[in-house]
């Protein structure tokens, strides 16, 4: 996930293992102290994470008012003088100022160790995003944008003329051509949404939900997971809803009662106060459309999107239930008969029925039983450094990178590391990115990728470097316990830091196209196509070995988990369709019953009622974070990034590195600066097809020759 709410919109501790061969060494890579390297860090990094919240308050006022002179510049222009420079560069010049400095303002609401800290940085965006609405508002800039379309674009180059064509685009979408009255109200209700917006997310950030086992209710999970769990003075183990918790006990628990009790919390986290600001939000989003002429907040969303309206994302999604529901029908049979010989063969009584707490435990024991994974054994297999030693090495060679860790870097928590990321071949430093990796309170409960600073051209010509950090909730190490990843984690971990390498490979000339900044139902893209790795056996390797003695992947153990790809993928894959359709369907409406809707659609699409008394969609913080009336760009991206990865790295070598340097000049360094389709094409050589996507599910026998012409 790519964090968009702080950028105008999708969480790594030190872990030091007792064996020796878990010592990190990148291959080609380094450790530099930030002294050797400050005089860089000094010219491109300016970012700081010791803020006070005084100092955060005021810094957010001198920004504002920085950037507002820039504005009224431009608002005060001469008609009959405008010109490229007096305009559209000083407003280029204004957005990368901006972006550059509001993140030391509002990225630290997500990860600082101080709850003061986080409430000033949540106070400051909701103040910058006030700002953002008034800079969006201004008729007079909008004016002077408009002439020099007129007088000038054909002239323009044309990275600059799609930065003025947006900027007066977007005008319109905010209605600077409307009457005075209906942009005061737009105004007003896109405040409201920043709002509203914002403390959906901080209820998600500061929710610290527990609850008490005794041993017994947790038979089944792995040492691994019960040696990590803190424990009460009355002996009963403390387990929290973050992800290292949550999803590891509903696969592996083998009482009911434990994983029903989880369910009903996880999906009933802030369900009073967010089930209220979402059904508030989605009025405000459907009365912001019609104000701006759409007919659904969801058609307004998707203009700006490959999909482009509404009732082609509903095209998509019902060929693809279709397609699936065959597969999910008989994915549910088996779900049910593995329940009924469970409950057999534990004494228990058999209703008949799958519960929500029942899915992930029994789709794990589809892996188990029809695959033979073992996931005990499997997971001493992936401890963090070694994956992180690995993914790292991967994507260095692949890309044509090195990445160098800064010793002693500034950074907001002592767990927390920095790289600086140089091209090989050059030696030009590129980027730099953060790691932090483990679950604190207060921070954020997901894994995403936040753009802190963009890459983009200097006022002076010069490039400013990109900045990106990745935050994510693995589980911690403990003084007797290393950390272990889950494969599915190492897989988030390839996935998310896809979006890094969006972020920092890319070259545009203006801050608005800088990394991830293109289309919604396109940026899942790189990303996507990156987690194919984990799912290839000579990537597997280079990440993973044993926590004990250093030892491979058995070869059998690989092979099943490769094998196991496709196991339920008809269910996953439909609850996909369950969230993309749920939030269509909020999002083509005037106001709605979330809680009813999500459950209409598990039952009918998925088959699985919800639990009564919860609502998922109170912690679907997509709603809140800038995939509204787009959460199926999921699954609309991953039948390009499967494109992407069957005709050209499976094809040509997926370690290849002239494939992968094609595909970072093509894909990643383009930034938002063309369209998506035009880099699909480009790098294919060809049109996209869907055959790849529906053979990595398993519902193809072979891909469909394609024509390379």
């Amino acid at each position: 996930m790519f964090i968009f709410g702080i950028s105008v919109a999708r969480a790594v501790r030190r872990v030091i293992i007792s064996s020796s061969k878990l010592k990190m060494t990148l291959q080609n890579g380094s450790i530099i102290s930030s002294h050797s390297c400050s005089s860089t860090v000094d010219k491109n990094h300016s970012l700081r994470w010791d803020l006070s919240p005084e100092e955060i308050r005021h810094r957010t006022q001198k920004l504002i008012q920085r950037i507002q002179q820039a504005f009224d510049s431009v608002g005060s222009v001469d008609i009959g003088k405008v010109c490229f420079e007096n305009t559209l560069q000083v407003i280029a010049d204004a957005k990368a100022d901006y972006a550059a400095s509001r993140h030391m303002l509002d990225f630290p609401q997500y990860v600082s160790p101080c709850k003061e800290v986080r409430l000033a940085s949540t106070e400051a965006e909701k103040r910058l995003s006030d700002f953002d609405v008034e800079m969006s508002m201004r008729a007079d800039v909008f004016q002077r944008l408009i002439v020099l379309q007129e007088k000038q674009s054909s002239g323009l180059m044309p990275e600059s003329e799609r930065f003025l064509g947006r900027l007066i685009k977007l005008g319109k979408r905010n209605g600077l051509h409307l009457s005075k009255d209906i942009q005061e109200e737009i105004k007003s209700i896109s405040k409201k949404i920043s709002e509203l917006s914002i403390d959906f997310n901080q209820n998600l950030n500061e929710e610290n939900t527990v609850l008490l086992f005794s041993q017994e209710e947790l038979v089944g999970l792995a040492e691994s997971y019960v040696n990590g769990l803190e424990k009460t003075e009355d002996g009963r183990y403390i387990v929290t809803l973050a992800y290292p918790h949550y999803f590891p006990l509903m696969k592996r628990c083998h009482v009911s009662e434990t994983r029903r009790k989880m369910e009903m919390a996880f999906h009933s986290r802030c369900k009073d106060v967010n089930t209220a600001i979402l059904e508030q939000l989605i009025e405000l989003r459907a009365r912001l459309a019609k104000l701006l002429g759409y007919s659904s907040h969801a058609n307004y969303m998707l203009e700006m999107t490959m999909a482009k309206n509404s009732e082609n994302v509903a095209r998509f999604l019902d060929e693809l239930y279709t397609r699936l529901r065959p597969v999910g029908e008989q994915e549910r049979h088996d779900l049910l008969s593995l329940k009924h010989a469970d409950c057999e063969r534990r004494g228990l009584a058999f209703d008949e029925q799958l519960h929500a707490w029942d899915m992930p435990y029994y789709m794990n024991q589809v892996e188990r039983v029809k695959f033979a994974v073992d996931k005990d054994k499997l997971i001493e297999y992936f401890p963090l450094e070694v994956v992180t030693e690995g993914l790292l090495n991967i994507y260095q060679d692949l890309l044509g990178l090195e990445f160098q860790q800064v010793e002693n870097a500034h950074v907001w928590h002592d767990s927390v590391k920095l790289y600086s990321v140089l091209d090989s071949v050059t030696g030009d430093e590129i980027g730099q990115f953060y790691l932090d990796l483990h679950p604190r309170e207060g921070k954020y409960g997901h894994a995403a990728c936040f753009g802190l600073q963009p890459g983009c051209l200097r006022p002076d010509g010069n490039r400013r470097i990109p900045v990106a950090a990745m935050v994510s909730n693995f589980t911690k190490p403990t003084r007797n316990w290393p950390s272990l990843l889950q494969h599915h984690e190492v897989e988030t971990f390839f996935h998310e830091f896809g979006h890094v390498m969006h972020e920092l490979c890319s070259r545009t000339r203006y801050a608005e196209f800088s990394g991830t900044q293109v289309e919604t139902d396109f940026v899942e893209v790189p990303s996507q196509m990156l987690e194919n790795w984990v799912w290839e056996k000579e990537p597997l390797r280079r990440m993973s070995r044993h926590y004990k003695d250093g030892s491979p992947i058995p070869d059998g153990l690989l092979d099943k988990l490769i094998a196991s790809r496709v196991a339920n993928t008809g269910l996953m894959n439909l609850r996909q369709i369950v969230l993309s359709k749920a939030d269509q369907t909020l999002h083509t409406k005037d106001r709605a019953d979330t809680a009813a809707e999500f459950a209409k659609h598990s039952k009918d699409i998925l088959g699985i009622p919800a639990t009564p008394g919860t609502n998922m969609t109170a912690s679907f913080s997509h709603l809140a974070g800038g995939y509204d009336g787009q959460y199926y760009s999921y699954l609309w991206s991953e039948v390009y990034s499967m494109d992407i990865f069957f005709t050209r790295f499976k094809k040509e070598g997926i370690l290849n590195p002239k494939v992968g340097r094609e595909y970072r000049r093509v894909v990643l360094e383009t930034g938002g600066s063309v369209d998506g389709m035009d880099m699909l094409k480009a790098f294919l050589g060809r049109e996209p097809c869907q055959d790849a996507f529906f053979q990595c599910k398993g519902l193809a026998q072979t891909i469909t020759e394609q024509n390379s012409h």
